[in-house]
């Protein structure tokens, strides 16, 4: 299929003519990032990186409103911890970049590895950061008045992925990772249901992305873990995002480290532990489930920049008087906890300042011209409006650009801002209902991945870990996870047979393509 001329600056290709150019030419239109001179690895530009901010604040918040404290680990990891738990070091052998060297020179004009300078033991570059912390916690944790230990660190890892693409999957990319140390089973159980909890409250109250809670299979566990549980969403095309984990350790990694504490009887026994993480495969998340063929839609609560004031003039007489208007609104605006920027460049028209804006997500624009200056009123366009259904474009277009007296403009703000955001989350959720079905015939399900475009399917169950690989090849599909009760819709609830085998299953799972 062709694609469609671009006749704009950073014009875009449509989702229904090519999905996976569509998300590259909305991050490129947006400007959030870029791939850099080094393989698999992107630089976040700015406005990116101010939406990566704003989720790290709000994340950050309720970590420490749930008695978390941040602290920072090294970067290199020496070999040997890593390979002290093998299940852990098997799962990441493939993804590690390893230092052998520590320092180049040159020969014959070639800058090689000083063989000189060769460690005495190689350090892996972080793919995560279990074993260089749980060497820390050795020194940190004697008895059980130390625990619980609550840390969290913002950082980078690296795993070396040969197959990637911008915000879903790099080298190299941002994340947190919450490590806890815990004197019993029962509260370390009870750390990772808090944190997966706080990950979808989070999901849906902030990023107005709906997610099913569940268990991951024994095969999609993280290396190490007794037990992960995580968030799935649904992209616009369907495929299943894995948008945040947290892992139950058990003793695993306390016993690797030889982590002990003196219990409450006088005991030495090991310390249970946890772990969990999102990173910034979340921008991802926001871009895929909420924007459209203009570009970038972001919820207000993430939004860099929730309103942009754009004063409208032909002379340098309406461009002072209008910009000083615009300065006025934006100062009220900000004085009631708006993010605002006023766009008063010159030389661009402002049609182009729409069709900026617009691209890069912005919530809300405030037009002010020298006739809105006489009228005493203000424009006001939204970024989105809410599909109804029978509407004609012109009340779409009514309804997505007004004009209002000044005050009731400005008092009408943070109330609109919070219906965008509530009317994000239940479009993504009727997206998400469309999606999804219910199946008890493995030929049904055939048909709705290859020739229906798939989405998430609730399916029985009761194959093992070499079943999987086989529904993984016949299909491209995989168990997301084993949902919780409540997670379950009322249409897929029972017990029945297992789409595969035939063999009696007692809960359905949740089966999709997947990022």
């Amino acid at each position: 299929m062709n694609k469609p001329a671009k006749t704009e600056p950073n014009a875009i290709t449509t989702r229904a003519q090519d999905y996976s150019q569509w998300y590259l030419d909305v991050i490129k239109k947006a400007t959030l990032a870029e791939h850099s001179a080094v393989r698999g690895c992107m630089v976040i530009r700015p406005h990116g990186y101010a939406i990566w901010e704003k989720m790290q604040r709000e994340l950050d918040d309720r970590f420490k409103a749930t008695g978390h404290e941040n602290a920072y680990f090294p970067l290199f990891i020496p070999l040997s911890l890593l390979a002290r738990e093998e299940k852990h070091a098997s799962g990441f052998a493939k993804e590690c970049a390893v230092v052998t060297h520590h320092r180049l020179k040159s020969v014959n004009g070639e800058i090689v590895p000083d063989p000189e300078s060769k460690l005495e033991e190689p350090l892996v570059v972080r793919p995560t950061s279990e074993t260089i912390i749980w060497e820390q916690y050795k020194s940190w944790i004697q008895s059980y008045r130390d625990l619980p230990l609550l840390i969290n660190q913002w950082a980078n890892v690296v795993r070396w992925e040969m197959r990637t693409r911008l915000f879903l999957r790099t080298a190299e990319f941002l994340w947190q990772e919450g490590h806890t140390a815990h004197a019993t089973e029962k509260e370390a159980l009870e750390e990772t249901w808090r944190m997966l909890e706080v990950y979808a409250d989070f999901a849906e109250n902030v990023m107005a992305v709906p997610v099913i809670k569940g268990r991951k299979t024994e095969g999609e566990r993280f290396a190490g873990a007794l037990e992960t549980l995580s968030i799935e969403g649904m992209m616009q095309d369907g495929k299943a995002l894995q948008m945040g984990t947290s892992h139950y350790l058990g003793q695993n990694f306390s016993k690797a480290a030889d982590v002990k504490f003196q219990n409450r009887e006088g005991q030495l026994e090991y310390v249970y532990a946890t772990s969990w993480g999102v990173s910034t495969r979340l921008v991802g998340a926001l871009i895929m489930t909420h924007s459209d063929d203009a570009g970038l839609v972001l919820p207000p609560k993430l939004a860099p920049v929730q309103v942009i004031v754009i004063p409208i003039f032909k002379s340098p007489e309406e461009q002072a008087r209008t910009s000083e208007e615009a300065k006025k609104v934006a100062a009220e605006l900000k004085a009631l906890g708006v993010a605002v920027k006023v766009d008063d460049r010159d030389g661009i028209m402002p049609g182009a300042k729409y069709y900026e804006w617009e691209g890069k997500g912005v919530p809300l624009r405030i037009e002010v011209g020298p006739k809105d200056l006489e009228k005493g009123s203000l424009c006001i366009a939204r970024r989105f409006v809410t599909e109804i259904k029978g509407e004609s474009p012109e009340d779409q277009r009514r309804r997505r650009k007004a004009f209002l007296p000044r005050a009731e403009a400005i008092a009408s703000i943070v109330p609109t801002l919070a219906a965008m955001q509530a009317e994000l989350l239940e479009k993504a959720r009727q997206a998400r209902a469309a999606r999804t079905r219910v199946f008890d015939k493995l030929e049904d399900y055939e048909k709705f991945f290859k020739d229906e475009g798939g989405g998430f399917a609730w399916v029985h169950w009761a194959g093992t870990a070499e079943q999987e690989e086989e529904m993984a090849k016949r299909f491209e599909t995989s168990i997301r996870c084993l949902p919780f009760e409540d997670q379950v819709p009322p249409e897929a609830k029972g017990e029945g047979v297992c789409i595969l085998t035939g063999k009696p299953s007692k809960q359905r799972v949740l089966m999709a393509k997947s990022y």
